[in-house]
C-alpha cells in the first residue's frame, strides 16, 4: 500500500470508481438473491462483504487517499456499504422466513388424531401361549374349563389317587393354607379342574384347563414357585391310548412345527398306563447322540427334551367321580406353559418371565393370538 500523495486523482483507482462500486453491489444483490438456504447465504455474505471481499479491499485504498479526495471516495464506499448491508438483510430476512415455513409445514401435527398418552405394552407371553394353546382344543370342539386357585385337598391330592404318604404332598413341595384344620392348598396342578368337570358336566367330557398353580420351589433359572400349566381330559366310550397320541402330535405340530415325539413309560398315580411325552432336540435333532466330538448342551446329548406327562386315566378317578371305569375310559395330559415358551423361543432364564419387564413382553408378542 502506497503512501499519501497529494497528486493522487481518485477517479484513477478503479476500486474506487462509481461504476466499479456500482458492479460490486450488484453482483452482491445477484449472490443474495440466489441464496435460498441460510448456508448459501453466508457464503454470499462472507463472498461480497467478508474481510477479504472486494468492497473491503478497495475501502483500504481510502486510507492512502490524499485528505481532499477521502471524503468524496469515503461517501461513494459508504453509500454501496449500505446498499450490500440493506439487500443482505432483506435477503436474510427472507430466507429465514422460508425455511421456516418449511420446518412448519414437515413437522405438522394433526391434532385430531389420538395420542397414545402412555407407552404401548404387550400382552405378557404366558398370557398369550395359553391362548394359543386353548385355540388348539377349542377349533376340535374341546372346552376349556377353570377352576380356583385355592383348592380343597380332597381335589387336588385324593380324588386324583394320591393317597395320603405320598411324598407331593408334604410342605416341601405343597403350600398348605391356614388353619390346617380346612384342608386347603394352593393348587400344585391344574388336575383339580379335571375333576370338578367330571362331577359338573354331562359325559362325554372334552376339556382343556390352562391356569397357574403353586409348588413349594426354589426360584432360579428353570424353577419359579407360581408356574402354569394346561392340562387336557377326555373321557368318553371306546378311548384308548392311541387317541392320546394323535391328540398331542396335534398340538405338538401346532406349537412347533413339524417335530418328532415319542412315549416314554412313567409313572403318575392318576394315569394308568402313564408316560412322559418328549420331543427330537430341536437343537441338534438326535445327531449329538453317542457323538462326544459335537456334544449338545439343549438335550444333554439325549436326542430328546421332556415335554410333559400323560397317559390313561386310572380307573379310581373314574369311580372317584362317580363314573364306572366298565363304561368309560379317557386320557389326560398336562404341560408346562413356561417350559413350551422356552422351547418355542430359545429362552434360556425362567426369572425373565415374571420380573414384569414389558421389553421381554414385547419382544415374544408375537405369543399373543
Amino acid at each position: 500500500m502506497s503512501g499519501p500523495n497529494d497528486n493522487y486523482d481518485p477517479k484513477q483507482v478503479a476500486a474506487l470508481s462509481a461504476e466499479a462500486l456500482e458492479a460490486m453491489v450488484a453482483d452482491a444483490e445477484a449472490a443474495f438473491a440466489a441464496a435460498t438456504t441460510t448456508a448459501d447465504l453466508k457464503a454470499a455474505r462472507l463472498a461480497h462483504v467478508g474481510e477479504k471481499s472486494p468492497i473491503a479491499l478497495a475501502n483500504r485504498e481510502i486510507g492512502a487517499l490524499p485528505p481532499a479526495a477521502r471524503k468524496d471516495a469515503g461517501q461513494r464506499m459508504g453509500r454501496a456499504r449500505g446498499q450490500l448491508n440493506a439487500a443482505l438483510a432483506a435477503r436474510q430476512a427472507d430466507v429465514e422466513s422460508a425455511e421456516l415455513e418449511a420446518a412448519l409445514a414437515s413437522e405438522s401435527v394433526d391434532v385430531t388424531l389420538p395420542v397414545a398418552l402412555a407407552p404401548e405394552g404387550a400382552i405378557h407371553p404366558i398370557t398369550g401361549l395359553m391362548d394359543l394353546m386353548s385355540d388348539v382344543f377349542v377349533a376340535m370342539g374341546w372346552e376349556v374349563a377353570e377352576g380356583p386357585e385355592v383348592e380343597a385337598e380332597w381335589l387336588n391330592f385324593d380324588a386324583l389317587n394320591i393317597g395320603r404318604d405320598h411324598p407331593a404332598r408334604g410342605e416341601s413341595d405343597t403350600i398348605f393354607v391356614a388353619p390346617a384344620g380346612v384342608h386347603r392348598v394352593l393348587r400344585t396342578h391344574t388336575s383339580p379342574v379335571q375333576i370338578r368337570s367330571l362331577l359338573e358336566r354331562p359325559l362325554p367330557v372334552y376339556v382343556v384347563c390352562p391356569g397357574t398353580v403353586y409348588r413349594a420351589d426354589e426360584f432360579d433359572a428353570t424353577h419359579v414357585p407360581v408356574f402354569h400349566q394346561i392340562e387336557g381330559l377326555v373321557v368318553d366310550k371306546g378311548i384308548t391310548m392311541a387317541h392320546l397320541k394323535g391328540t398331542l402330535d396335534h398340538l405338538a405340530q401346532a406349537m412347533f412345527g413339524d417335530v418328532r415325539t415319542r412315549f416314554r413309560p412313567n409313572y403318575f398315580p392318576f394315569t394308568e398306563p402313564s408316560a412322559e411325552m418328549d420331543l427330537e432336540c430341536f437343537v441338534c435333532h438326535g445327531a449329538s447322540v453317542g457323538n462326544p466330538d459335537a456334544p449338545c448342551r439343549t438335550c444333554r446329548s439325549e436326542g430328546w427334551i421332556e415335554w410333559g406327562g400323560c397317559g390313561v386315566v386310572n380307573p379310581r378317578v373314574l369311580t372317584a367321580a362317580g363314573i364306572d371305569p366298565e363304561e368309560y375310559t379317557g386320557f389326560a395330559f398336562g404341560m408346562g406353559i413356561e417350559r413350551t415358551l422356552m422351547f418355542r423361543n430359545n429362552a434360556a432364564d425362567m426369572r425373565d418371565m415374571v420380573e414384569g419387564d414389558v421389553r421381554f413382553s414385547r419382544a415374544l408378542k408375537g405369543e399373543a393370538r
